[in-house]
């Protein structure tokens, strides 16, 4: 009995009257069908992708007037009357975290799940590519470049912040300040928020955007994604609608961390230079500086140079962890790697239900922390995805969750052991980390405890700063590529447009947060992330539905079949002594053929 497949119609009838394979084929019977008429392969070959459909690189005036013009309204509104703006964000914070609260904690801990059984099932299998295709990258280098991306403002500016705010102010139903569980908790709440919960939400559009582009040869646009969904209305209003949502959330996500930025910076300048508290004008100011050096190096094509700055920043950040560990408390460090991870996976099931319903403390907490953060990395979803999709070419699903949950979670388990390790241990020991003014002025004051403080201050600022121009100019580049049907490289008018927006987005949301600047960033973040939820987790069913009809899993269905129902015919045939073999030889038009 030969295996080679025949034509659906044409197959004989099973002993039992069925149709051979009848279940498997009705299952990809819509795959099979054009409805122009011209012949597709069918779904269970491998087929090489199509060059990416529709027309790539033209500026799409829908998507970027409509982006361009709610930026400048936003703008405009936060520059004539940042008052206004701020008393209606902060009505819109109120009724967001009133009535949609439980989403971003229920959908962030649903995305963890997902993927994670996304690469233990058998769709772990399916390569990010052609089923021959070698991955890109070597995995040395694959991971090497998971680190950098895992590095970024908001480890500057929370590595000592956030495990000092959670020692001295334990979270709600955490016990008081100062009890025995005090800091295994506080770690392993800044675990909760900087580990697998973020990664797993960059998996997913990661993983969207990988097989689209790499397996089926689509344009790399969010709204590209939904196909499986909408079909043809991925490319039409409603999918200009999802990429407007992305462009969105990376305006603000991105904002948020440059904000994150000048802060830190300005207080590194008040420190080191000491020119004491300074207001909103220097903030202001640093932004303007900064953006203009992003601008200076969009135009003048250092593209290389960036490259360069970015790695030369890991490096430095290396550097500064390493340094810290040596003249810190370097044995609390290493005690607290385990404790740390112990308490995060005993907690982590607590952690992860955590809602306003357990009373206005704890939704004010979660306001301020754990729905800020899935705010937060939502809206940088469509970067951080897009830069790991990239890197991710020929790796299979479960190579790349597994590198994208693993690596550059454990890069944050060592740095905040180390940097937090450096200020509990001051804070535990009489120093008052906790008293100084800001979450940004707490790094500085903790280096201010160990030598060459004022040499490590400036380093941290350079950091900063870097981190602050490369993010603009990777973040642009990315608002540049949804604005512009998905090419590659965006125009630099395009890019430099996003940028700058970008800055002065940063500036107007520190504005509305007044004295407290942070708030205006936390609040403005949460609401422009909202949309984006529902975006995900229409992500999410798309993919699925993409992965159920890859060739991968259709020859499987077929194999299974095939194997079934020459079991039945055999055993029908010749009872026990029914025996299935294969053997592969030459047919007759010279190619292999195989027979069972």
């Amino acid at each position: 009995m030969t295996t080679t497949p025949e034509t659906p119609s044409r197959r004989p009838p099973a002993p039992d009257g069925r149709t051979t394979g009848k279940a498997v084929h009705d299952a990809v019977e819509d795959a099979l069908k054009s409805p122009a008429g011209d012949p597709i392969p069918h779904p269970a070959l491998d087929v090489e992708p199509e060059a990416a459909r529709g027309e790539q690189g033209g500026l799409d005036r829908i998507v970027f007037g409509v982006s361009a013009a709610v930026a400048l309204a936003f703008l405009a509104w936060g520059m004539i009357s940042t008052s206004s703006l701020s008393s209606a964000s902060g009505d819109a914070l109120g009724w967001v975290m009133g009535n949609a609260g439980w989403l971003f904690v229920l959908t962030s801990s649903s995305f963890v799940v997902f993927v994670i059984w996304l690469a233990a099932s058998r769709y772990g299998t399916i390569p990010l590519g052609r089923d021959d295709e070698e991955p890109e990258f070597r995995t040395v280098s694959w991971i090497a470049m998971m680190f950098s991306a895992g590095m970024g403002i908001g480890l500057m500016f929370y590595g000592v912040a956030e495990p000092i705010s959670h020692l001295t102010t334990p979270p709600p139903g955490t016990g008081e300040a100062g009890n025995p569980d005090a800091v295994q908790n506080a770690m392993a709440t800044t675990l909760f928020h900087w580990t697998l919960h973020p990664w797993a939400l960059y998996a997913v559009v990661g993983l969207a955007i990988a097989y689209g582009v790499y397996r089926k040869g689509r344009l790399q646009l969010i709204s590209s994604a939904f196909e499986p969904l909408l079909g043809k209305r991925a490319n039409g209003g409603l999918g200009k609608l999802i990429d407007i949502f992305a462009i969105f959330a990376t305006l603000f996500g991105s904002a948020t961390s440059l904000g994150l930025g000048a802060l830190q910076i300005r207080t590194g300048l008040e420190i080191v230079a000491g020119i004491g508290t300074t207001g909103n004008a220097v903030l202001i100011g640093i932004i303007a500086v900064l953006t203009a050096a992003f601008v200076v190096s969009a135009v003048s094509g250092v593209a290389r140079g960036i490259q360069w700055l970015s790695n030369t920043n890991m490096v430095l950040a290396v550097l500064l962890a390493l340094f810290l560990f040596v003249v810190g408390p370097s044995v609390f460090m290493l005690d607290l790697l385990p404790t740390s991870i112990g308490s995060y996976v005993q907690t982590l099931p607590e952690m992860s239900a955590r809602t306003g319903a357990e009373g206005a403390e704890t939704q004010e907490w979660l306001e301020s922390w754990t729905v800020f953060y899935w705010a937060w990395w939502l809206s940088w979803t469509p970067f951080v995805g897009m830069f790991i999709a990239r890197i991710s070419r020929g790796r299979t699903i479960r190579q790349f969750v597994t590198g994208v949950l693993v690596v550059p979670s454990l890069v944050s388990v060592v740095w905040f052991c180390v940097l937090g390790g450096a200020a509990m241990d001051l804070q535990l020991n009489g120093t008052d980390i906790a008293g100084a003014t800001g979450l940004e002025s707490r790094l500085f004051t903790t280096l201010e405890s160990f030598p060459l403080a004022t040499a490590t201050s400036i380093l941290v600022m350079v950091l900063v700063s870097i981190f602050f121009v490369s993010g603009a100019d990777a973040a642009s580049i990315v608002m540049g590529t949804l604005s512009q049907k998905g090419t590659q490289e965006p125009s630099r008018p395009n890019v430099v447009f996003w940028g700058v927006a970008t800055g002065a987005s940063a500036a107007v949301m520190l504005l509305v947060g007044g004295p407290d600047a942070l708030s205006g960033l936390q609040t403005i973040t949460i609401v422009a992330a909202l949309p984006f939820v529902v975006v995900m987790v229409g992500l999410a069913v798309a993919l699925v539905k993409d992965l159920r009809k890859d060739p991968l899993m259709v020859r499987r269905r077929y194999a299974e079949e095939a194997v079934s129902q020459a079991v039945i015919a055999g055993v029908t045939e010749h009872g026990d002594d029914f025996a299935l073999s294969v053997e592969c030889g030459t047919g007759k038009n010279g190619n292999d053929d195989t027979r069972a």
